[in-house]
């Protein structure tokens, strides 16, 4: 991408703008946002087959995993404009940092409105980070911070953001297996070197934990390393 201090051309970018630095700070956001979504994906199969929850707190979670795959596949699409530097990103980053926002809201507001559900500190904390989070970085990239430049596409023409969303999901498909045979694996490893105690199946928790974080690392990065791997070897000159 382009420094904070020269647009494509030659041009300089007017002071008093935010660095490259910070107007890179929502990509980094949104590619965390997307690790907990693959997270909360992958720890919610207790959820099948599971129908002694009150109907309430079932549908709450199963929202939450319907906003985890939107949340994912809304992210390739940003993640795509973001590596092929398109002058869309910003804009298109900042209506889903407000439908992220909605949702976290109404989120909490069920939660505490409902009565299935106990109020906790800790939820309200996290959820009040979370929005801050996705308010700064609506605010490095507002109109007229210089962001269209720092995402301003180089003169090269950068492969379709459909070829980016395919290589995103079979990257992340591809990673995801390979990150929890390798997280399952060293984890039986690990336990077996550790002595972790197998009483009501302690060692194998162990194992199945240290497989969902390989699981959740290999995901994310098999979904970046594909994008980012498209638009290295797919961009073409521009005529």
């Amino acid at each position: 991408m382009t420094s904070s201090s020269e647009k494509p051309g030659g041009g300089q970018v007017p002071g008093g703008y935010p660095g490259s630095d910070l107007s890179y700070v929502p990509v980094g956001w949104l590619i965390f946002v997307m690790a907990w979504s693959v997270y909360g994906l992958a720890s919610a199969w207790w959820l099948v087959g599971n129908s002694g929850l009150p109907d309430k707190v079932f549908n709450f979670l199963l929202g939450g995993l319907i906003a985890n795959v939107v949340t994912i596949l809304w992210g390739l699409y940003l993640l795509g404009l973001a590596f092929g530097r398109s002058g869309r990103f910003p804009r298109q980053f900042i209506v889903w940092q407000i439908a992220t926002i909605v949702w976290l809201l109404a989120r909490q507001a069920y939660v505490l409105t409902v009565p299935d559900f106990a109020f906790s500190a800790r939820s309200l904390s996290i959820t009040a980070i979370e929005i801050s989070a996705g308010l700064l970085c609506i605010y490095l990239l507002r109109r007229g911070s210089g962001a269209e430049t720092v995402y301003a596409k180089p003169q090269s023409e950068a492969p379709p953001v459909f070829v980016s969303i395919v290589a995103a999901l079979l990257g992340i498909i591809l990673g995801a297996v390979i990150g929890a045979v390798g997280g399952f694996v060293a984890g039986s490893v690990i336990a077996d070197v550790a002595e972790v105690s197998c009483f009501e199946g302690g060692c194998g928790y162990f194992a199945a934990f240290i497989g969902l974080a390989g699981l959740v690392v290999g995901a994310i990065a098999g979904g970046i390393l594909a994008v980012w791997l498209v638009h290295r070897r797919g961009r073409k000159p521009v005529a």
